[in-house]
C-alpha cells in the first residue's frame, strides 16, 4: 500500500512542479516590476516617493478586484475542464472577462475626478498629493484593463495551461520595466515625466497585457475561446465566488492602515523596519506560496470537476505538504540571514536591529504561512471563498491587530508583542482553512455548483 501512496505523491508532485514554476517565474516578475517602480522614483525626488507609494494604497483596488474575480474564473475554468465541459467553461471566461471591464469602468472616473483629494484625505501635503493624483489618475484609467488581464491570466491558469499567462505577463512586465526607466528618466531620446511616466509605463504595461490575453482567446493557440453569454446562472455563481474574496482583499488592505500606526507608536525606525522586513518575506517567499495557492486551485478544482472528491481531498494534502517542507526551509533560511538582509535596505543600527527581529517574525510564521496558502487555493478551487475571507478578517484583525495591541501595548510587551501578533495572525489562519479542509462542506459546494450548470446547460 504505501508504494502505491508514494507513487501517487510523487505524481501528485510532478503535476504542482510542471504548473506551478510558470506561475512562480510570473508573480517574481511581477515583483521586480513593483521594485523598479520605486527605484527609478528615488532619483527624482521624496516628494516622488511618497507620492507613490500613498497611490500605491489605492491602486491595489483594482489589483484586488480582479484577485477575486480570478478566483471566480480559476474556479469555474478548472472545474469545467475537469469534467470536460469546454462550452460553458467558455461561456464562464467570458462573462467573467465582462463583469471585470465593468467593474474597472467606475474607477477610471473615480480617477479622473477624485485622485488627488484621495491622496490629500491621507494626510499628504500639496505638492505630494498634486503628485501622487496624477499617478492616480493614470494608473486608475488602465484599470479595466488590469482586471481583464487578471482574469484572463487566472481563467487559462484554470484550464491547466499556466505557460501562457507567464509569457504574456513576462512580455508586458518587461515592456512595463523598459517604459518606467525610459520615460521616467528621460532615457533614449524620451521625454523625462518622471512619476507621470512611471504610470505611464503601468497603464502600457497592463493595456497590452490585457489585449494579449484577450488575443490569444480568439485564436486556435489556447482550448479557451470567448462564447456568448448565455442567461444569468454563470454571472450569479461567478460573484458567488469573487465577491467573498474581493471583499478579504480589500478588508486585509484596510487593516494596513491602523497596524501601520500601531507600529509607529514605536518609532519611525521600527515602522521603516516593518516595511522592510515585509518586503524580503514577500521577495523571497511570495512566488512560493501564490504559486502552490494557484496549482492547487487548478488541481482540485479539475478532480472535483471530474466528480473525483476523495482525489481533491489527496491533492489538498499532498500539494500543502509540499508547501510546508519548502516555505518551511524557507523560513530556516530566512531566519539565520535575518539580519544580513536587512543591512541590503539599510546602514542604520536601530532599523537593522528592528528588521532583523521582523524578519525572524516572519520566517517563524512561514509553516504556517506554507499551510495556508494551498489549503486556502483548493478551497477557492471548489468555489469556496467564505472561508477564507473568514480566515483573513480573524487573520487581520483580532490577531494582527487585536493580539498585536493587546501584548505589544496593554501588557506592556512592546515590538515583541507585534511580532507575537504576526505569527499568531497566520496560525489563524492555517487553522481556520484546515479545519475547513477536513469537512465535506466545501466538496458538496462544489458539486452543487457543478449540477445547477450541467442541468442548466440540459
Amino acid at each position: 500500500m504505501l508504494p502505491r501512496l508514494d507513487d501517487r505523491a510523487r505524481s501528485v508532485g510532478r503535476e504542482a512542479l510542471d504548473l506551478g514554476w510558470p506561475v512562480a517565474v510570473q508573480q517574481t516578475l511581477n515583483t521586480l516590476m513593483r521594485t523598479v517602480d520605486i527605484l527609478v522614483t528615488g532619483f527624482f525626488s521624496p516628494v516622488a516617493v511618497a507620492a507613490i507609494g500613498l497611490a500605491d494604497l489605492y491602486s491595489r483596488i483594482p489589483l484586488r478586484i480582479g484577485m477575486g474575480l480570478g478566483s471566480g474564473a480559476i474556479s469555474l475554468s478548472s472545474q469545467e475542464t475537469g469534467r470536460e465541459s469546454t462550452a460553458t467553461r467558455d461561456r464562464a471566461v467570458s462573462q467573467a472577462l465582462l463583469i471585470g471591464a465593468l467593474c474597472g469602468l467606475p474607477l477610471v472616473a473615480v480617477g479622473l475626478l477624485f485622485s488627488e483629494a484621495l491622496i490629500a484625505l491621507l494626510g499628504a501635503d500639496a505638492p505630494v498629493a498634486r503628485e501622487g493624483g496624477r499617478y492616480l489618475t493614470i494608473v486608475f484609467a488602465a484599470a479595466p484593463m488590469r482586471i481583464v488581464g487578471f482574469v484572463g491570466a487566472r481563467a487559462l491558469q484554470g484550464s491547466g495551461d499556466t505557460r501562457t499567462p507567464m509569457v504574456i505577463n513576462g512580455g508586458a512586465t518587461g515592456l512595463n520595466i523598459l517604459l518606467s526607466i525610459t520615460l521616467g528618466l528621460g532615457l533614449a531620446g524620451a521625454p523625462r515625466l518622471g512619476i507621470v511616466g512611471v504610470g505611464v509605463a503601468t497603464a502600457v504595461g497592463r493595456t497590452v497585457e490585457a489585449l494579449l490575453v484577450v488575443g490569444v482567446l480568439l485564436s486556435a493557440r489556447t482550448s479557451l475561446s470567448l462564447a456568448r453569454p448565455r442567461g444569468l446562472l454563470l454571472t450569479r455563481q461567478l460573484l458567488e465566488v469573487s465577491v467573498p474574496d474581493i471583499a478579504g482583499g480589500l478588508s486585509t488592505e484596510v487593516a494596513n492602515f491602523p497596524f501601520n500606526s500601531l507600529v509607529l507608536l514605536f518609532g519611525t525606525e521600527a515602522n521603516a523596519a516593518y516595511h522592510i522586513g515585509k518586503r524580503i518575506y514577500q521577495q523571497f517567499t511570495a512566488p512560493l506560496f501564490r504559486a502552490f495557492r494557484t496549482v492547487s486551485s487548478i488541481l482540485v478544482g479539475q478532480a472535483l470537476g471530474a466528480a473525483r472528491p476523495d482525489e481533491a481531498r489527496y491533492t489538498a494534502r499532498a500539494i500543502s505538504g509540499f508547501s510546508l517542507a519548502a516555505l518551511g526551509a524557507m523560513g530556516v533560511l530566512l531566519f539565520i540571514a535575518a539580519e544580513p538582509l536587512a543591512t541590503l535596505f539599510t546602514r542604520d543600527a536601530a532599523t537593522v536591529g528592528f528588521a532583523t527581529d521582523f524578519n525572524r517574525a516572519f520566517a517563524v510564521a512561514m509553516a504556517f504561512i506554507g499551510i495556508y496558502f494551498p489549503l486556502s487555493g483548493a478551497l477557492k478551487g471548489a468555489g469556496d471563498t467564505r472561508t477564507p475571507f473568514y480566515a483573513g478578517v480573524v487573520g487581520s484583525y483580532v490577531f494582527l491587530l487585536g493580539a498585536s495591541y493587546l501584548f505589544a501595548v496593554v501588557l506592556d510587551f512592546g515590538l515583541s508583542g507585534v511580532y507575537l501578533g504576526i505569527v499568531l495572525s497566520y496560525v489563524s489562519r492555517a487553522a481556520i482553512v484546515g479545519v475547513a479542509i477536513r469537512s465535506d462542506d466545501w466538496t458538496d459546494l462544489a458539486a452543487r455548483m457543478i449540477a445547477e450548470r450541467d442541468s442548466a446547460d440540459g
